[in-house]
């Protein structure tokens, strides 16, 4: 068995969608998965003044190395602390919980921000997302009528696209070594992870839940963990929707599935029993194999650097043979 790295230093599926962040597009089209490209050199060799055009079609012009920063949603805050600039961190997202430092900065609210408090925070760089710009749009121009410099990174709905929101949030603040680093080292693991996959013979089907109530809702093409799934040679179930679907028990039931994966983690740690005990469930191979695994949310569809970590957990639970500890 080959021993893997460990990377590393819900209300309602809006919210969670957002607390992930940042969501996951339906309307993106399944994509080809191949080995990343590495950075382009330029960008390593940035320099202050930088000008930067974000996900909304805005010149962003950032005038000096940035001393203080606000991050509004949890995928840009893990990465902005993984490249080293958690003692710039001067204001974050009620959901940031992860590092633990996160619990020591100041808070501007969660789905809707609170714009004073922003501006009182007076920090050199506002990264925002676009994720939340139908909720946000009116507060993030009150921010920029006030002076402040805002950046809008893109949805990513993709490992490719986590890299290239690494890349630019290195350039905006100066820490584009440390991005391109951090992006290397992604790109190993991911490619350490698909090349074990590669020698499974019997690809199991999957069915991943990331949501049970009202509905029971599952990631479809265009997600991460519809990629994660094709990264470790598993077959998605739900591979035929598009983006977060919702999925009828009966369904599920009949599309029996090899595996069932929640990924409701600590906020419902009782979900693997109440998988098990819903009407019919008894007869799926994955519940007559106690196959059902619960994973943590964050590390699987939180688009920022521990989407590695949860490639790996995936991996362990639907292929336990394969992939150890």
């Amino acid at each position: 068995m080959k021993k893997f790295w460990k990377f590393g230093m819900s209300a309602g599926i809006a919210a969670m969608l957002l607390a992930g962040c940042g969501g996951e597009d339906a309307a993106n089209e399944e994509q080809e998965i191949e080995t990343p490209a590495e950075p382009p050199e330029e960008v390593a060799e940035a320099d202050f003044p930088v000008t930067l055009v974000d996900a909304l079609g805005e010149e962003v012009v950032i005038e000096e190395e940035p001393q203080t920063i606000v991050s509004m949603v949890p995928s840009t805050t893990e990465i902005s602390y993984e490249l080293g600039l958690g003692d710039k961190m001067a204001g974050l997202s009620d959901f940031d919980n992860y590092p633990e430092e996160t619990a020591d900065v100041e808070k501007i609210g969660g789905q809707e921000f609170n714009v004073e408090k922003v501006i009182s925070l007076e920090p050199d760089l506002v990264i925002s997302h676009e994720s939340g710009i139908s909720t946000w749009e009116e507060g993030l121009q009150q921010l920029r009528d006030a002076g402040l410099t805002v950046y809008v990174v893109n949805n990513e709905t993709s490992f490719e696209e986590v890299y290239d929101s690494i890349t630019i949030i290195g350039q905006a603040t100066g820490a584009t070594e440390e991005a391109n680093a951090l992006v290397q080292e992604m790109q190993v693991q991911v490619d350490e992870i698909t090349e074990q996959a590669q020698g499974i013979e019997e690809p199991k089907t999957v069915f991943v839940e990331v949501g049970s109530e009202p509905d029971i809702y599952t990631t479809g093409s265009g997600t991460f963990i519809d990629e994660m799934l094709t990264m470790i040679n598993a077959e998605n179930m739900a591979g035929d929707q598009e983006g977060w679907a919702s999925m009828d028990p009966e369904a599920i039931v009949e599309g029996n599935p090899d595996v069932i994966v929640t990924t409701e983690g600590a906020y419902k740690p009782d979900a693997v029993q109440q998988i098990k005990e819903r009407s019919g469930f008894a007869d799926v191979t994955a519940v007559q194999e106690d196959a059902v695994y619960n994973l943590d949310s964050d590390a699987v569809t939180r688009s920022g650097p521990r989407l590695t970590t949860g490639l790996l957990e995936l991996a362990q639970a639907v292929y336990p043979e394969v992939f150890s500890e």
